[in-house]
Formats: C-alpha cells, sequence, structure tokens
C-alpha cells in the first residue's frame, strides 16, 4: 500500500538583530527538524531580520529595513539550498526581503528547495497590509509571482510519495480567494509562513486576534480540504509581542499539533489518504458553479 503520511517541520523562532545570526540558527533549528523525521520543513516569514515594517519608513529604524535586503538566488537561498540537500528534506524558506536585482523593486518572498538542493522556485506575498505597526505597503510591492504550487519529491530519509505544496505568506492568509486557487492548481498542502502578534496600546477591539488567525486558516483547510501548516515568529520586537502559535490542522479542520509561546521546532505528522477521503466525501469541487463567481473579480464592493 503507498505511503500516505509524512511529518512536517514547523519552526517558530525568535529573531535576533543581524541577519547572519538569524540564518545560522534557523539552519540549525531545520537540521534539528530533519533529525527528528521531518521531510517537509518551513520557516516563519522575514526569518533573516527583526520585523521592521512595525516602523514607518521615514523613521530611525525604519531607514535599517535596506540592509535586510538580497537578490533571489543570493547569499540565503543559497544557505538554504544547502541545507535542504545536507538533510535531504523540502524546505520551504519562510520569506526574506528580496530586491529584484533588474527592476530594484522589493518584495516579501518565499523560496521552496528540493531534497537535491534546486531551488523549485520562489513566491512573492500576493497581499499586502498597511496599518499601524504593520506598515508593509513601505517595504514591499505586490507581488507578481502568482499562486505557485511546488512538488516536493520523495525525501530518502522519510519515504513518502510526491506532494504539492503551495507557499503563502501572512497576510494572504486572511484572504479565502488565495487558498482556494492553490487548491484549484493542486496543493495538498498549504503553508503560510507568518509574522504576526499583539502591539502594545492596541486594544484587540474584535475580538482574540489569534484566535481569529487560526479559524480563519481552518476555514481554508476544511473549504479546499487541504492541510494547512501556520509557522509564526514568536518573542518580543520594538512594540510587538509575537505570539508563537504555529499550528498545524488537517483537511476537515482538525487541529494536529500547537506550539506554545516560545522557539519550538514543532514536528506534526500528516495524512495525505485522509485529505483525499474528506475531498471525496464533501464534493466541493466537484460541485462548483464557477459560472456564478465572476463578482469575485471585481473590484467594485457593496458593503
Amino acid at each position: 500500500m503507498e505511503k500516505t503520511r509524512i511529518t512536517l517541520g514547523l519552526i517558530q523562532m525568535e529573531m535576533a538583530p543581524e541577519p547572519a545570526d538569524n540564518l545560522a540558527h534557523a539552519l540549525e533549528l531545520v537540521s534539528q527538524a530533519a533529525k527528528k523525521g521531518a521531510s517537509i520543513v518551513c520557516l516563519p516569514e522575514l526569518f533573516t531580520s527583526p520585523y521592521f515594517a512595525q516602523y514607518e519608513k521615514g523613521s530611525p529604524e525604519g531607514k535599517k529595513a535596506e540592509k535586510y535586503s538580497e537578490p533571489v538566488p543570493g547569499e540565503t537561498s543559497n544557505a538554504l539550498a544547502s541545507c535542504a540537500r545536507k538533510n535531504k528534506i523540502t524546505l520551504v524558506g519562510g520569506s526574506i526581503y528580496e530586491q529584484d536585482p533588474k527592476t530594484k523593486k522589493l518584495y516579501n518572498t518565499s523560496a521552496v528547495f528540493s531534497p537535491g538542493g534546486k531551488m523549485l522556485g520562489f513566491y512573492r506575498k500576493t497581499h499586502i497590509p498597511h496599518d499601524p505597526n504593520f506598515w508593509e505597503q513601505h517595504y514591499f510591492e505586490k507581488g507578481d509571482t502568482g499562486f505557485q504550487v511546488f512538488e516536493a519529491p520523495p525525501a530518502p530519509s522519510a519515504p513518502a510519495p510526491p506532494v504539492r505544496i503551495s507557499p503563502l505568506i501572512c497576510y494572504d492568509q486572511w484572504y479565502p480567494e488565495s487558498a482556494r486557487i492553490c487548491a484549484l492548481l493542486g496543493a495538498d498542502i498549504l503553508f503560510y509562513p507568518t509574522a504576526i502578534g499583539l502591539v502594545d496600546g492596541v486594544r484587540q477591539a474584535e475580538g482574540n486576534w489569534q484566535e481569529a488567525w487560526e479559524n480563519v486558516m481552518r476555514g481554508h483547510a476544511i473549504a479546499n480540504n487541504v492541510i494547512v501548516a501556520a509557522v509564526n515568529r514568536c518573542g518580543r520586537e520594538g512594540a510587538m509581542s509575537f505570539w508563537g502559535g504555529s499550528f498545524v490542522c488537517d483537511a476537515f479542520g482538525k487541529t494536529l499539533a500547537r506550539a506554545g509561546a516560545g522557539e519550538e521546532v514543532l514536528l506534526v505528522p500528516v495524512d495525505l489518504a485522509h485529505s483525499m477521503m474528506v475531498r471525496e466525501g464533501w464534493r466541493f469541487f466537484y460541485n462548483r458553479r464557477p459560472e456564478m463567481y465572476g463578482k469575485l473579480t471585481e473590484r467594485k464592493v457593496k458593503w
């Protein structure tokens, strides 16, 4: 019988001021996950740097952001490729602050690497927030890659069938369209590298933010019959306290594992056969009515 279980490794980590220190720490934690049996490992959003987007671009702290940008391929992606090859895993490289060498435009970018150390491709964050302490439109262009699906080949260290994965990035998690398109493109697992937490002096007037963050992604899992893995950063940076809470839920929204508030390497076995059973049983995709969904592509809204 074909093996349908694989183990995901989620790297929940704190970030230091210097990129080199963060990269070295990330590589160490990825290796730990691989040694414990993970065949696909994911890092958090902007894992090589502090979360500089909490500062407006003209501020003293905001002016430091430029030093964190780099090309893809580049130093960080090369190190991630070597790490994937050394540990014989598929590696979702969280995201980094990418500068396109041709256009000089800046993006929030996630690259994916095979167990052989090949960069399978990269995804640029589509939806860019712009709120107090999340001033991302000061730093990032809207992504232009479109949504991406990469085939993770069987890892020799943990034999498994090929699995199709899609990286989405943080604010993308609030958009059902992102998850649906990736699922329609064939994704089995959605990875969401994130950088989200609480802000000093900002009340959670709407309700519990962390619960909403987890629940919306659980909804994507259920509606699309896919496994969802969210990988958050943790720790205190400036006025922000990142809540950690990285988690994996199955294709019917059951939370399989959840990290605490501190640094953690979370190992989570998942079953692809369960996803297919849910999809065949509930038949959401078979009963779609695409001809009725034109409103989704219109900018005009009524609210």
